[in-house]
């Protein structure tokens, strides 16, 4: 885990991120998707550091999926520092961010409560 790369402005995990080597990330002006990121704009344009800084329920952008939406309102109810530090303990315990592409253990859930739950514990 590279946790100085921190969370991205949508919730999504740049510490365990597989191209994070490449990626200078959202907070970057080099950003590769910084002109087309919905929830970059959205959350500059409100002077916050992220989504989930932000009072609203939005599912815009990368929002309508349920890993960045879940990470975001994890980070609403305990806080980034201990969304970082389960993510640390789990990927210590063999759970995979990425596996092949984008895709790990943190996908495939049918809800946000399910994969808090799963952040939470490290147990589906």
């Amino acid at each position: 885990m590279k946790r100085e790369h921190g969370i991205a402005r949508c919730g999504l995990a740049c510490c365990l991120c597989s191209q994070n080597s490449e990626c200078s990330g959202c907070n970057s002006n080099n950003c590769n998707n910084k002109d087309f990121c919905e929830n970059r704009k959205c959350s500059i344009d409100k002077n916050l550091k992220g989504c989930y800084e932000c009072n609203e329920n939005c599912r815009k952008g990368l929002l309508s999926n349920i890993k960045p939406y879940a990470f975001t309102k994890f980070i609403k109810l305990y806080g980034k520092e201990k969304l970082l530090n389960c993510l640390e303990r789990n990927e210590k315990s063999g759970i995979i961010y990425h596996r092949k592409g984008i895709n790990g253990d943190y996908d495939n859930f049918d809800n946000a409560q399910e994969l808090i739950n799963f952040i939470k514990t490290g147990k589906k």
